[in-house]
C-alpha cells in the first residue's frame, strides 16, 4: 500500500466487533478498508472468553449492553444460516444456593423481562437437577433462559471477514494505525507502516487499546481498565458432566465462575476477574487456577481436575463509564468509537455493527445497498463429520483430506489448506488451530504443530524460519547461526 491510498471508511481493529462491522458496511457501496496490527483477526480479546451468546437478563435496561445484547442474540439466528456459524443454542441457569441468592435470581427475572429476554423462568431444586444432575445437591433454585448459547467466537469473526472480503471489504494485517490525522477538527485520514490512507469516517473497535487509538485524536473522554479473567479447558471425555451454561448467582464485578460446555464437546471453567494494568499481561497463575476450581467445583463437585489440557486468560476491555461506548468522538468529526466491548460484547457484535452504521447515517453519510451483496458463505469441510461415503468422495476430489495431521481432533492437510487459502486465510499456526482445531487436543499440537508448520511455509511460499505461532515477533524457527555447534560426524 502506498501513500494516498482512499477509503470511504478504516475500522481500526480486527476482533469480532471490528469484524462485524466490515461485514455489515459491506451490504453498501462503500469503499472500506480494516486494519488489524497482528498478522491475523481476532487475537485479543476475541480469542479467549467464555464464547456465550448471553440471553440479556444481566445489563441493566435502559444501558446499551441491555439493548445490544438482546438485539444481537436474536440475529446470530440468520447470521448462524447465511454463515454457517457454530451455534448450539444450549439456554443458560443462573443457580442459586441460598436464599439469598434465589432473591438475585428474582432481581435478574424482573430486570430480564425489562429488557424482553424471552421465556425466562425460576425453576426450582428438582427442576434443575433434572436439567443438570451433576449439579451440587445443595442448589436451591435457578433462572432458566432458554435463548442463551454458545458459539466459537474466532469462528464468526474468520466468517465475517470472509464475507466482507467477498463483498468487497478490504482487510490490512500487520497494519497498526500510528495517527490519527485530522484537519479543522474532522478526520481526513489515518497513517500506517504500510502508508497513509485517506478516509472521511474512522471507526475505532481496537478493543483494549481503544482509549490509546482515541487519544491519537486527542481525545480523552474514556479509558479502558483492562479485566483479566483464567480459565481451564478440560478434555472431551468428561464433556457429558454439564449440558447448559451453568452461571453461579453473580457479583457486583463479574458474573462468577461458571462450568461450561463448548461446541466441540469439552467444558471450561472460569473465568475469574483481576483488574491488571498491563493491557498484554494474559499469563495465568497458581493462585488463579485454585480460585476458579474451587469456585466451579462449589458449583460441579465431580469436577475431574486430572481430565484438564491446558489453561489460558483473556483481556476484557472494561470502560470507565461501565457501559459500551459507541458514539461519535468528542474531537474530531469522523471519528466514532465501538470501545468498551466488554462481556456482552460477543452477544452484541452484529448489533453494534447496525448500531455503528446508524450513527454514520445520523452523520450523513449516503448509504446506497448493493444489489449484488451475497450474505452467504461457503459450507466448510470438517472431515471427521462426514459419513464414509462422503469422505471417501472428498478424497478422491482432493488427495490431500486422506492425510491426517493432527491426531488428537482428526484435522486433515486438506482442511488445514483451505483455512490458509480461505479469503482472510491463517497465516500463523495459532490462525490454523483457531480455524480448524489442529493443535487443539489433548497433545496441544506436541505431534501435529511441526506439520503445521510445514503446511504454512509451503502454502504462504516462506521459509519455515519466517513461520509465526501467533503476533508479529512470534517466530518459531531460526536459522542456523554460523559458529554453531555441530553434531558429532556432521557438517
Amino acid at each position: 500500500m502506498q501513500n494516498g491510498t482512499k477509503a470511504d471508511i478504516v475500522i481500526i481493529g480486527g476482533g469480532i466487533v471490528g469484524t462485524a462491522i466490515a461485514r455489515e458496511l459491506s451490504k453498501y457501496q462503500l469503499d472500506v478498508i480494516l486494519i488489524e496490527k497482528q498478522p491475523d483477526i481476532a487475537v485479543g480479546t476475541t480469542k479467549a472468553n467464555s464464547a456465550i451468546l448471553h440471553a440479556g437478563f444481566d445489563a441493566h435496561p435502559d444501558t446499551l449492553k441491555a439493548r445490544l445484547n438482546v438485539r444481537g442474540n436474536a440475529m446470530y439466528h440468520e447470521l448462524e444460516k447465511e454463515l454457517n456459524l457454530d451455534i448450539k443454542w444450549t439456554g443458560s441457569l443462573v443457580v442459586a444456593k441460598t436464599d439469598e441468592e434465589m432473591v438475585t435470581l428474582q432481581e435478574l427475572l424482573i430486570r430480564g423481562r425489562k429488557n424482553n429476554v424471552p421465556g425466562l423462568e425460576i425453576l426450582n431444586r428438582e427442576e434443575v437437577l433434572a436439567r443438570e444432575p451433576h449439579l451440587s445437591s445443595s442448589v436451591k433454585g435457578a433462572l432458566w433462559a432458554p435463548s442463551a448459547g454458545i458459539f466459537l467466537p474466532f469462528g464468526a469473526a474468520v466468517a465475517f471477514a470472509n464475507n466482507a472480503i467477498k463483498n468487497g471489504v478490504r482487510i490490512l494485517t500487520e497494519c497498526p494505525a500510528e495517527e490519527i490525522v485530522t484537519r479543522a477538527g474532522k478526520v481526513i485520514g489515518v497513517k500506517t507502516p504500510q502508508g497513509l490512507i485517506q478516509c472521511d469516517y474512522i471507526i475505532n473497535a481496537a478493543g483494549v487499546h481503544a482509549d490509546e487509538i482515541s487519544r491519537l485524536a486527542g481525545d480523552d473522554s474514556f479509558t479502558i481498565a483492562p479485566r483479566k479473567g483464567e480459565y481451564i479447558l478440560f478434555d472431551r471425555k468428561v464433556g457429558n458432566l454439564v449440558n447448559t451454561v451453568i452461571f453461579p448467582a453473580p457479583s457486583k464485578v463479574s458474573k462468577g465462575i461458571l462450568v461450561c460446555p463448548t461446541v466441540h464437546g469439552n467444558i471450561f471453567i472460569g473465568p475469574n476477574a483481576q483488574d491488571i494494568a498491563n493491557k498484554e499481561d494474559i499469563s495465568t497463575s497458581p493462585t488463579g487456577m485454585s480460585e476458579i476450581i474451587d469456585r466451579a467445583q462449589d458449583l460441579l463437585p465431580q469436577l475431574p481436575i486430572r481430565e484438564a489440557i491446558t489453561q489460558f486468560s483473556g483481556i476484557r476491555a472494561a470502560a470507565d463509564c461501565g457501559d459500551f461506548v459507541i458514539r461519535n468522538s468528542t474531537t474530531a468529526a469522523g471519528l466514532i468509537h465501538a470501545a468498551g466491548i466488554q462481556s456482552p460484547g460477543l452477544t452484541a457484535a452484529p448489533a453494534i455493527a447496525e448500531f455503528v452504521v446508524e450513527i454514520l447515517k445520523q452523520n450523513g453519510l449516503l448509504l446506497t445497498a448493493k444489489s449484488a451483496f451475497d450474505p452467504h458463505n461457503p459450507p466448510t469441510v470438517v472431515f471427521k463429520e462426514l459419513s464414509l461415503a462422503e469422505k471417501q468422495a472428498v478424497v478422491a476430489q482432493n488427495p490431500l483430506y486422506g492425510r491426517v495431521i493432527c491426531r488428537c481432533e482428526t484435522i486433515t492437510e486438506g482442511e488445514i489448506v483451505a483455512a490458509i487459502q480461505q479469503p482472510c486465510g491463517a497465516k500463523t499456526v495459532d490462525g490454523v488451530k483457531r480455524r480448524t482445531r489442529a493443535g487443539m487436543g489433548r497433545c496441544q499440537g506436541g505431534f501435529c504443530g511441526p506439520r503445521v508448520t510445514a503446511i504454512l511455509a509451503r502454502e504462504l511460499n516462506i521459509p519455515v524460519s519466517q513461520v509465526r505461532k501467533e503476533t508479529a515477533a512470534s517466530y518459531l524457527f531460526y536459522e542456523k547461526m554460523p559458529g554453531d555447534c555441530e553434531v558429532a560426524g556432521h557438517e
